[in-house]
């Protein structure tokens, strides 16, 4: 099977090269392929570096500071309660505290201004403007198929704004973001893989052919990354069909306590889901850029130790019982967090680990949620080729503003702008 790399979803023996935008073909299906070798060697001596990525997840119930912030700044601070799992990435994140977007309150409608960093006010009359995310998308998605993507664990509201302060509706299933990657957009086909997802067939048996021919003209090196990476997609497979399966099973009539199967009330569970098909998105290069809201509802997450709805837990009043048991969420919403940096920086590019070429975010609007206060905001920020390993302690009685982490992420990603909304300049010790 030999033609032109230059046309996208075939490819030429490796000997000579193979085009980055190789993809492998079947009924319906073109599965992009992530970076390898010999994709390398195809773009020549003069080949611009890796590009820069960005990801945002912004947790609308914040997160409990006391078991977030190490109480010593720099370098050399005790990891807290939520970030003693993640000891192994210590070099790879940098936890900042003391931090928020100045003159934006208003509780949870300050969920509209954490990455646009504009005050809206509570009665709307405010207009808002672009997000970090959609100014990347505006000047630099242009190179990917999809400029952007916007989404959600459970329904549309987002974080994400055009530059006429318009917001993006988010798409909130993962087996149609999954589709909307893999699948052709026709209808026909689109139900076609709903079905080979609830019979637990996966997309490699409809490529497998040419994924054969594929892998007998790469190196060693390259047949382990394709190895892994149709391993991820198999896995996420299986677990969106089991889901499917979940879903339509009435529950047995027994005394012993049934298992909670994966549903809409696990935040958690559809958390980890979404992050699989986003590390797939940013591996084949499908977008550059990720938005994901993690909302405030009120359902009962399916944690052991949980028994009140989540965003009644987040207005806990000091109450020690709710904060415990919002903290099992919380520090199960981290450790996710810490699996997808884990799961990047396995993914090796060119000069480095995608990890190293993708800057993800943790934020929330909201510093104290029980207060539905505003300032000191939760932040976390991991990969991007960043200085990490510390904690910058910023004032928390006169917040430094966050945005001007948008300019360093900005910066980093190629735009030369020197601000962004509030942010006059890149973050202080972050590069």
């Amino acid at each position: 099977m030999s033609a032109s790399p230059s046309k996208p979803g075939r490819f030429h023996s490796t000997r000579t090269r193979l085009a980055r935008r190789t993809v492998l073909r079947g009924s319906g299906v073109a599965m992009a392929l992530p970076w390898l070798s010999a994709m390398h060697q195809a773009r020549g001596s003069d080949s611009k570096p890796d590009p820069q990525r960005f990801v945002s997840i912004s947790i609308g119930l914040g997160l409990l500071g006391e078991n977030l912030v190490p109480q010593q700044a720099g370098t050399d601070y005790t990891p807290s309660r939520y970030l003693a799992p993640l000891a192994d990435l210590r070099d790879k994140f940098t936890v900042v505290s003391g931090s928020s977007h100045p003159d934006v309150s208003n509780g949870h409608r300050a969920e509209a201004s954490i990455l646009t960093a504009t005050p809206i006010g509570n009665s709307g009359s405010a207009k808002n403007t672009i997000s970090v995310d959609q100014l990347l998308a505006k000047h630099l998605g242009d190179t990917t198929r999809y400029p952007s993507l916007v989404l959600s664990t459970s329904g549309t509201q987002s974080p994400s704004y055009t530059d006429t302060g318009a917001m993006i509706a988010a798409e909130s299933s993962p087996a149609k973001l999954f589709a909307k990657l893999f699948i052709n957009e026709t209808p026909k086909e689109r139900l076609r893989q709903a079905d080979r997802i609830r019979s637990g067939r996966s997309i490699m048996d409809v490529v497998n052919e040419d994924a054969k021919r594929l892998q007998r003209d790469l190196g060693s090196g390259d047949r382990d990354r394709l190895d892994s990476y149709f391993s991820s997609v198999r896995e996420l497979e299986k677990r969106m069909a089991a889901n499917e399966r979940w879903a339509k099973l009435p529950k047995p009539v027994v005394d012993a306590k049934p298992p909670t199967p994966p549903d809409g009330n696990d935040l958690v569970g559809c958390q980890a889901m979404m992050l699989s098909v986003m590390k797939l998105a940013l591996q084949t290069d499908s977008t550059r850029f990720i938005t994901l809201n993690l909302p405030g509802a009120n359902s009962k997450v399916p944690i052991e130790g949980v028994n009140e709805g989540y965003h009644t837990l987040s207005h806990h009043g000091r109450d020690a019982e709710k904060m415990a048991q919002l903290a099992l969420i919380e520090e199960n919403i981290i450790a996710s967090y810490g699996d997808f940096l884990r799961e990047l920086n396995g993914v090796q590019e060119t000069g480095g680990s995608l990890l190293d070429h993708t800057s993800v975010l943790v934020t929330s609007n909201l510093g104290n949620a029980s207060s539905h206060d505003n300032r000191n905001l939760p932040v976390l920020l991991g990969g991007g080729g960043f200085r990490h390993g510390q904690h910058l302690a910023f004032d928390r009685d006169n917040n430094y503003p966050l945005a001007n982490l948008f300019v360093s992420v900005l910066q980093q990603s190629g735009l030369p702008v020197g601000e962004f909304s509030s942010g006059k300049s890149t973050m202080t010790g972050l590069q």
